[in-house]
Formats: structure tokens, C-alpha cells, sequence
């Protein structure tokens, strides 16, 4: 793991972990590392940039997602089937609930009391019950479902299924069918404006971004980003949308939906987060293995279309993940 300084952008440090990170997550001064293929979660100390413990949650893990209580993570596990919680301050499991089948994915409500879980081919989604640890009966999506994400307000669950390029809207926590929204490109990517007013959807199929809107549960436009869009990244003015092919990230603006610039990156932009007072979008460069900074302040809409890159740090090889905190 590489460890930037964002005063300087400057590389400051190489924390060495057990296994290759696939996902990093930064919380009240710590940051968790996951390292899939030997299912364990680091605990890295912010200040000090430092390892300060590792839990095994099992053999083989799929994602964490941070608790909402601001108390560690939780973790989706492939084997054995189960989703666990990890606390801050012990190596040991705070929480851990089996799970029917094999699971893709999972997101959690913002008050904390539930979790949705996809099992991919199985073609279904369950509700977990937090509190109660105890996972609810699957219930039918479609052909296969992959990405699930809570709307906002906790209420719907929205479930991503590529083969039929659909969008079903589920029931929270009943499960119960609401609609299922047709797709020009196949779901693969999702993320919501910072508001979850409008959620933005790329994938194979179509060089675009679908927008829905999770309140109206419709899709309300298809626009143009680029050539094969992929990872996704909202400000609250911009969209970010890296493409791999062209090696480089097409700036979209919300309001109006059209691409106002496009930012050259580096090779094989797989990664976009913004920086928390929405200064700065990164990018992270897997094949050229560099980060890359686009300035907000500098995205003109102008004729050229063409977005100045800040600055470029290298921070190793492969780069997937990142995640940005602050030192009091």
C-alpha cells in the first residue's frame, strides 16, 4: 500500500501487508486494508502509517463496506458464506451471520439496521437483519444479480443484473418487486450524486452513462462519456468517467448532463474518489501505476474540451483502490 502526502502530493511511505489489497477504506483515523485471497481485513493507524493488527474473517472475502455507527467494518465473505463484522479496536469478530449462498456484493442502510446481499447466479438478493444477526430468505431478482445498493433513504434497494441489462427496485426489507427499469448498457458501475438524487450507471454495450433517478425509480436520460466508460467518481457539479481504452477520464457536467472536458489520466485509469472538500478528483492508474489529480477549480467548459492535469504522483504497482482521511 502507498501512503500520499496531499499537501505536497508526494509519495510518503510503502506499508507492507499480507496478500494484494483489493480494497482500502479510511475511518476516524484508521484506515482497512482487504486483501481477498487470504480473507483478512489490515487495520492501518492513520498517524503513525503504521499496521496495527489483522483479522482473518475467512478464507476468502468479496468487499467491506464501513460500519454506519463509525465502528469498523463489515466484511461479505465467500468462504465460508457469511457477512462479519470487524471492530476497531479487536482482532477478534464483533458480528458474524451466515449467509444461504455464495454473495457478489452488499450494501448497508445509513441508520445501520440492514444489510442487502447479492448471490450472482443464484438470481436472488437477501435482506440481513444487523441487530438480530440473521439473514432473511433469498428472494428472485432476475437471470443473474451482481451490484446492490440502498437508496438513500433506506426504503429501496436498487439490484443491478448485466445479462439483462436491467435495474430491479426492491422493497426494503420486505423484498417485494417494485419495478424493474431496461438498461442501454449492461450495470456494471454504479454511483450516486452526493445527494442520491441520480444514480449513474456505466457498462458494457453503449460508449455512455444511464442516469436514473432512485426517487421516481425511472430512468431519465442515456448521454455520451467517452469510449468504453467504466469507474465513476460525482462531485457535486461534475462527473468524473475514467476510459480505459483512451486513457483518460471524461468530466460530465450534472446539470445540463453534457461532457464539458475530457482529462488525459494515465494507463489504465481503473479508480476515481474525490478528495472530501471536493478539491481534487484522483485516479488511479493501474498499468502505469501512478495516481493521477485533476484540479476542479481548473474544468472550464470551453472549446478545446481538454481538462489540465494537476499533477501526477507514481505510488506503485497495479494500483486499485484509495481512500483519503485527514490528521487532526
Amino acid at each position: 500500500m502507498a501512503a500520499v502526502d496531499l499537501s505536497t502530493f508526494t509519495l510518503t511511505r510503502h506499508i507492507r501487508v499480507e496478500g494484494r489489497p483489493s480494497q482500502v477504506l479510511a475511518q476516524a483515523g484508521s484506515v482497512y486494508a482487504l486483501t481477498p485471497e487470504n480473507g483478512s481485513v489490515h487495520q492501518i493507524d492513520g498517524r503513525e502509517l503504521a499496521l496495527r493488527r489483522r483479522t482473518r474473517v475467512g478464507r476468502a472475502a468479496a468487499s467491506m463496506r464501513l460500519a454506519p455507527d463509525g465502528a469498523g467494518v463489515w466484511v461479505l465473505c465467500r468462504e465460508p458464506r457469511l457477512l462479519a463484522r470487524v471492530g476497531p479496536d479487536d482482532s477478534r469478530l464483533a458480528a458474524r451471520i451466515d449467509l444461504p449462498h455464495e454473495p457478489v456484493d452488499f450494501d448497508l442502510s445509513q441508520d445501520g439496521r440492514w444489510a442487502v446481499v447479492s448471490f450472482g447466479p443464484a438470481g436472488s438478493a437477501a435482506f440481513v437483519d444487523l441487530a438480530q444477526k440473521r439473514s432473511q430468505a433469498p428472494v428472485p431478482v432476475g437471470r443473474e444479480v451482481t451490484l446492490v445498493r440502498f437508496r438513500f433513504d433506506g426504503k429501496l434497494v436498487l439490484a443491478a443484473s448485466p445479462p439483462e441489462r436491467t435495474l430491479t427496485v426492491l422493497e426494503a426489507p420486505t423484498g417485494r418487486l417494485m419495478v424493474r427499469l431496461p438498461l442501454a448498457v449492461r450495470p456494471e458501475n454504479l454511483c450516486f450524486k452526493a445527494d442520491g438524487g441520480q444514480l449513474f450507471i456505466t457498462g458494457a454495450g453503449m460508449d455512455a452513462v444511464a442516469i436514473v433517478y432512485p426517487y421516481s425509480t425511472e430512468v431519465a436520460e442515456t448521454v455520451l462519456a467517452g469510449r468504453a466508460p467504466g469507474a465513476l467518481a460525482a462531485s457535486g457539479a461534475y462527473l468524473f468517467v475514467a476510459n480505459p481504452p483512451t486513457r483518460d477520464v471524461t468530466i460530465l457536467d450534472i446539470e445540463t448532463r453534457r461532457a464539458i472536458a475530457v482529462a488525459a489520466v494515465g494507463d489504465d485509469p481503473v479508480f476515481i474518489t474525490l478528495t472530501p472538500d471536493e478539491h481534487y478528483a484522483l485516479v488511479l492508474n493501474r498499468r502505469s501505476g501512478n495516481m493521477a489529480v485533476i484540479r476542479l477549480a481548473a474544468i472550464t467548459a470551453k472549446r478545446a474540451r481538454s481538462a489540465p492535469l494537476f499533477t501526477m504522483v507514481p505510488v506503485g504497482s497495479g494500483p486499485v483502490s484509495a481512500a483519503v482521511w485527514g490528521i487532526s
